[in-house]
């Protein structure tokens, strides 16, 4: 029997994973349709609508990230988000007017763009992939982006199963 001890040649191979669900927000989305606030559920009428939101009970948004959106076709005047915007302060722990989608990728370009990678200079990067939550492709683009000036390599994937991505090109040194 060989009593050659096991390497794990990935983690001697100084590959570091990235994982961009880390960076996922935490706080649970919740859905602010101005529908339900529509009179005959064509429009909004200002008066109704203040007293609407005057007698709804704000804690229920409490930590949320609140999608403000109205499902129908309607007209929807500026000052109605404003009286949302206002109601929610306090209790959300961010707003947003558009889909969950349209908010990821804010999120994680203002997430990202913040990050200091010098610590990946001339490092091998795996970005994971095939996580639990619904990281937009443009968080993916977006930090390959970032990366590219930094980092030796940039792949896809798990460490032990990658696709690779970009690969800085060695520069030979002409000696004459």
């Amino acid at each position: 029997m060989d009593s050659t001890p096991l390497v794990n040649r990935v983690a001697e191979s100084g590959i570091i994973t990235i994982n961009l669900e880390d960076y996922f927000p935490e706080a649970r989305f919740m859905t602010f349709d101005i529908r339900d606030y529509l009179f005959q559920g064509l429009i909004l009428r200002e008066k109704d609508f203040r007293e609407a939101l005057k007698a709804l009970d704000w804690s229920a948004y409490k930590d949320c990230i609140v999608l403000i959106s109205c499902s129908v076709d309607a007209i929807i005047p500026q000052w109605a988000y404003m009286l949302i915007e206002s109601g929610l302060a306090d209790v959300a722990a961010d707003t947003w007017h558009g889909t969950t989608e349209e908010y990821l990728r804010y999120h994680y370009r203002r997430i990202l763009e913040k990050q200091d990678f010098s610590q990946y200079r001339e490092k091998s990067v795996v970005i994971k992939g095939c996580g639990q939550k619904p990281v937009p492709a443009y968080a993916y683009a977006l930090i390959t982006r970032l990366l590219r000036p930094i980092a030796r390599s940039i792949m896809y994937g798990e460490p032990c199963s990658t696709v690779p991505v970009y690969k800085r090109p060695r520069i030979i040194e002409n000696h004459q």
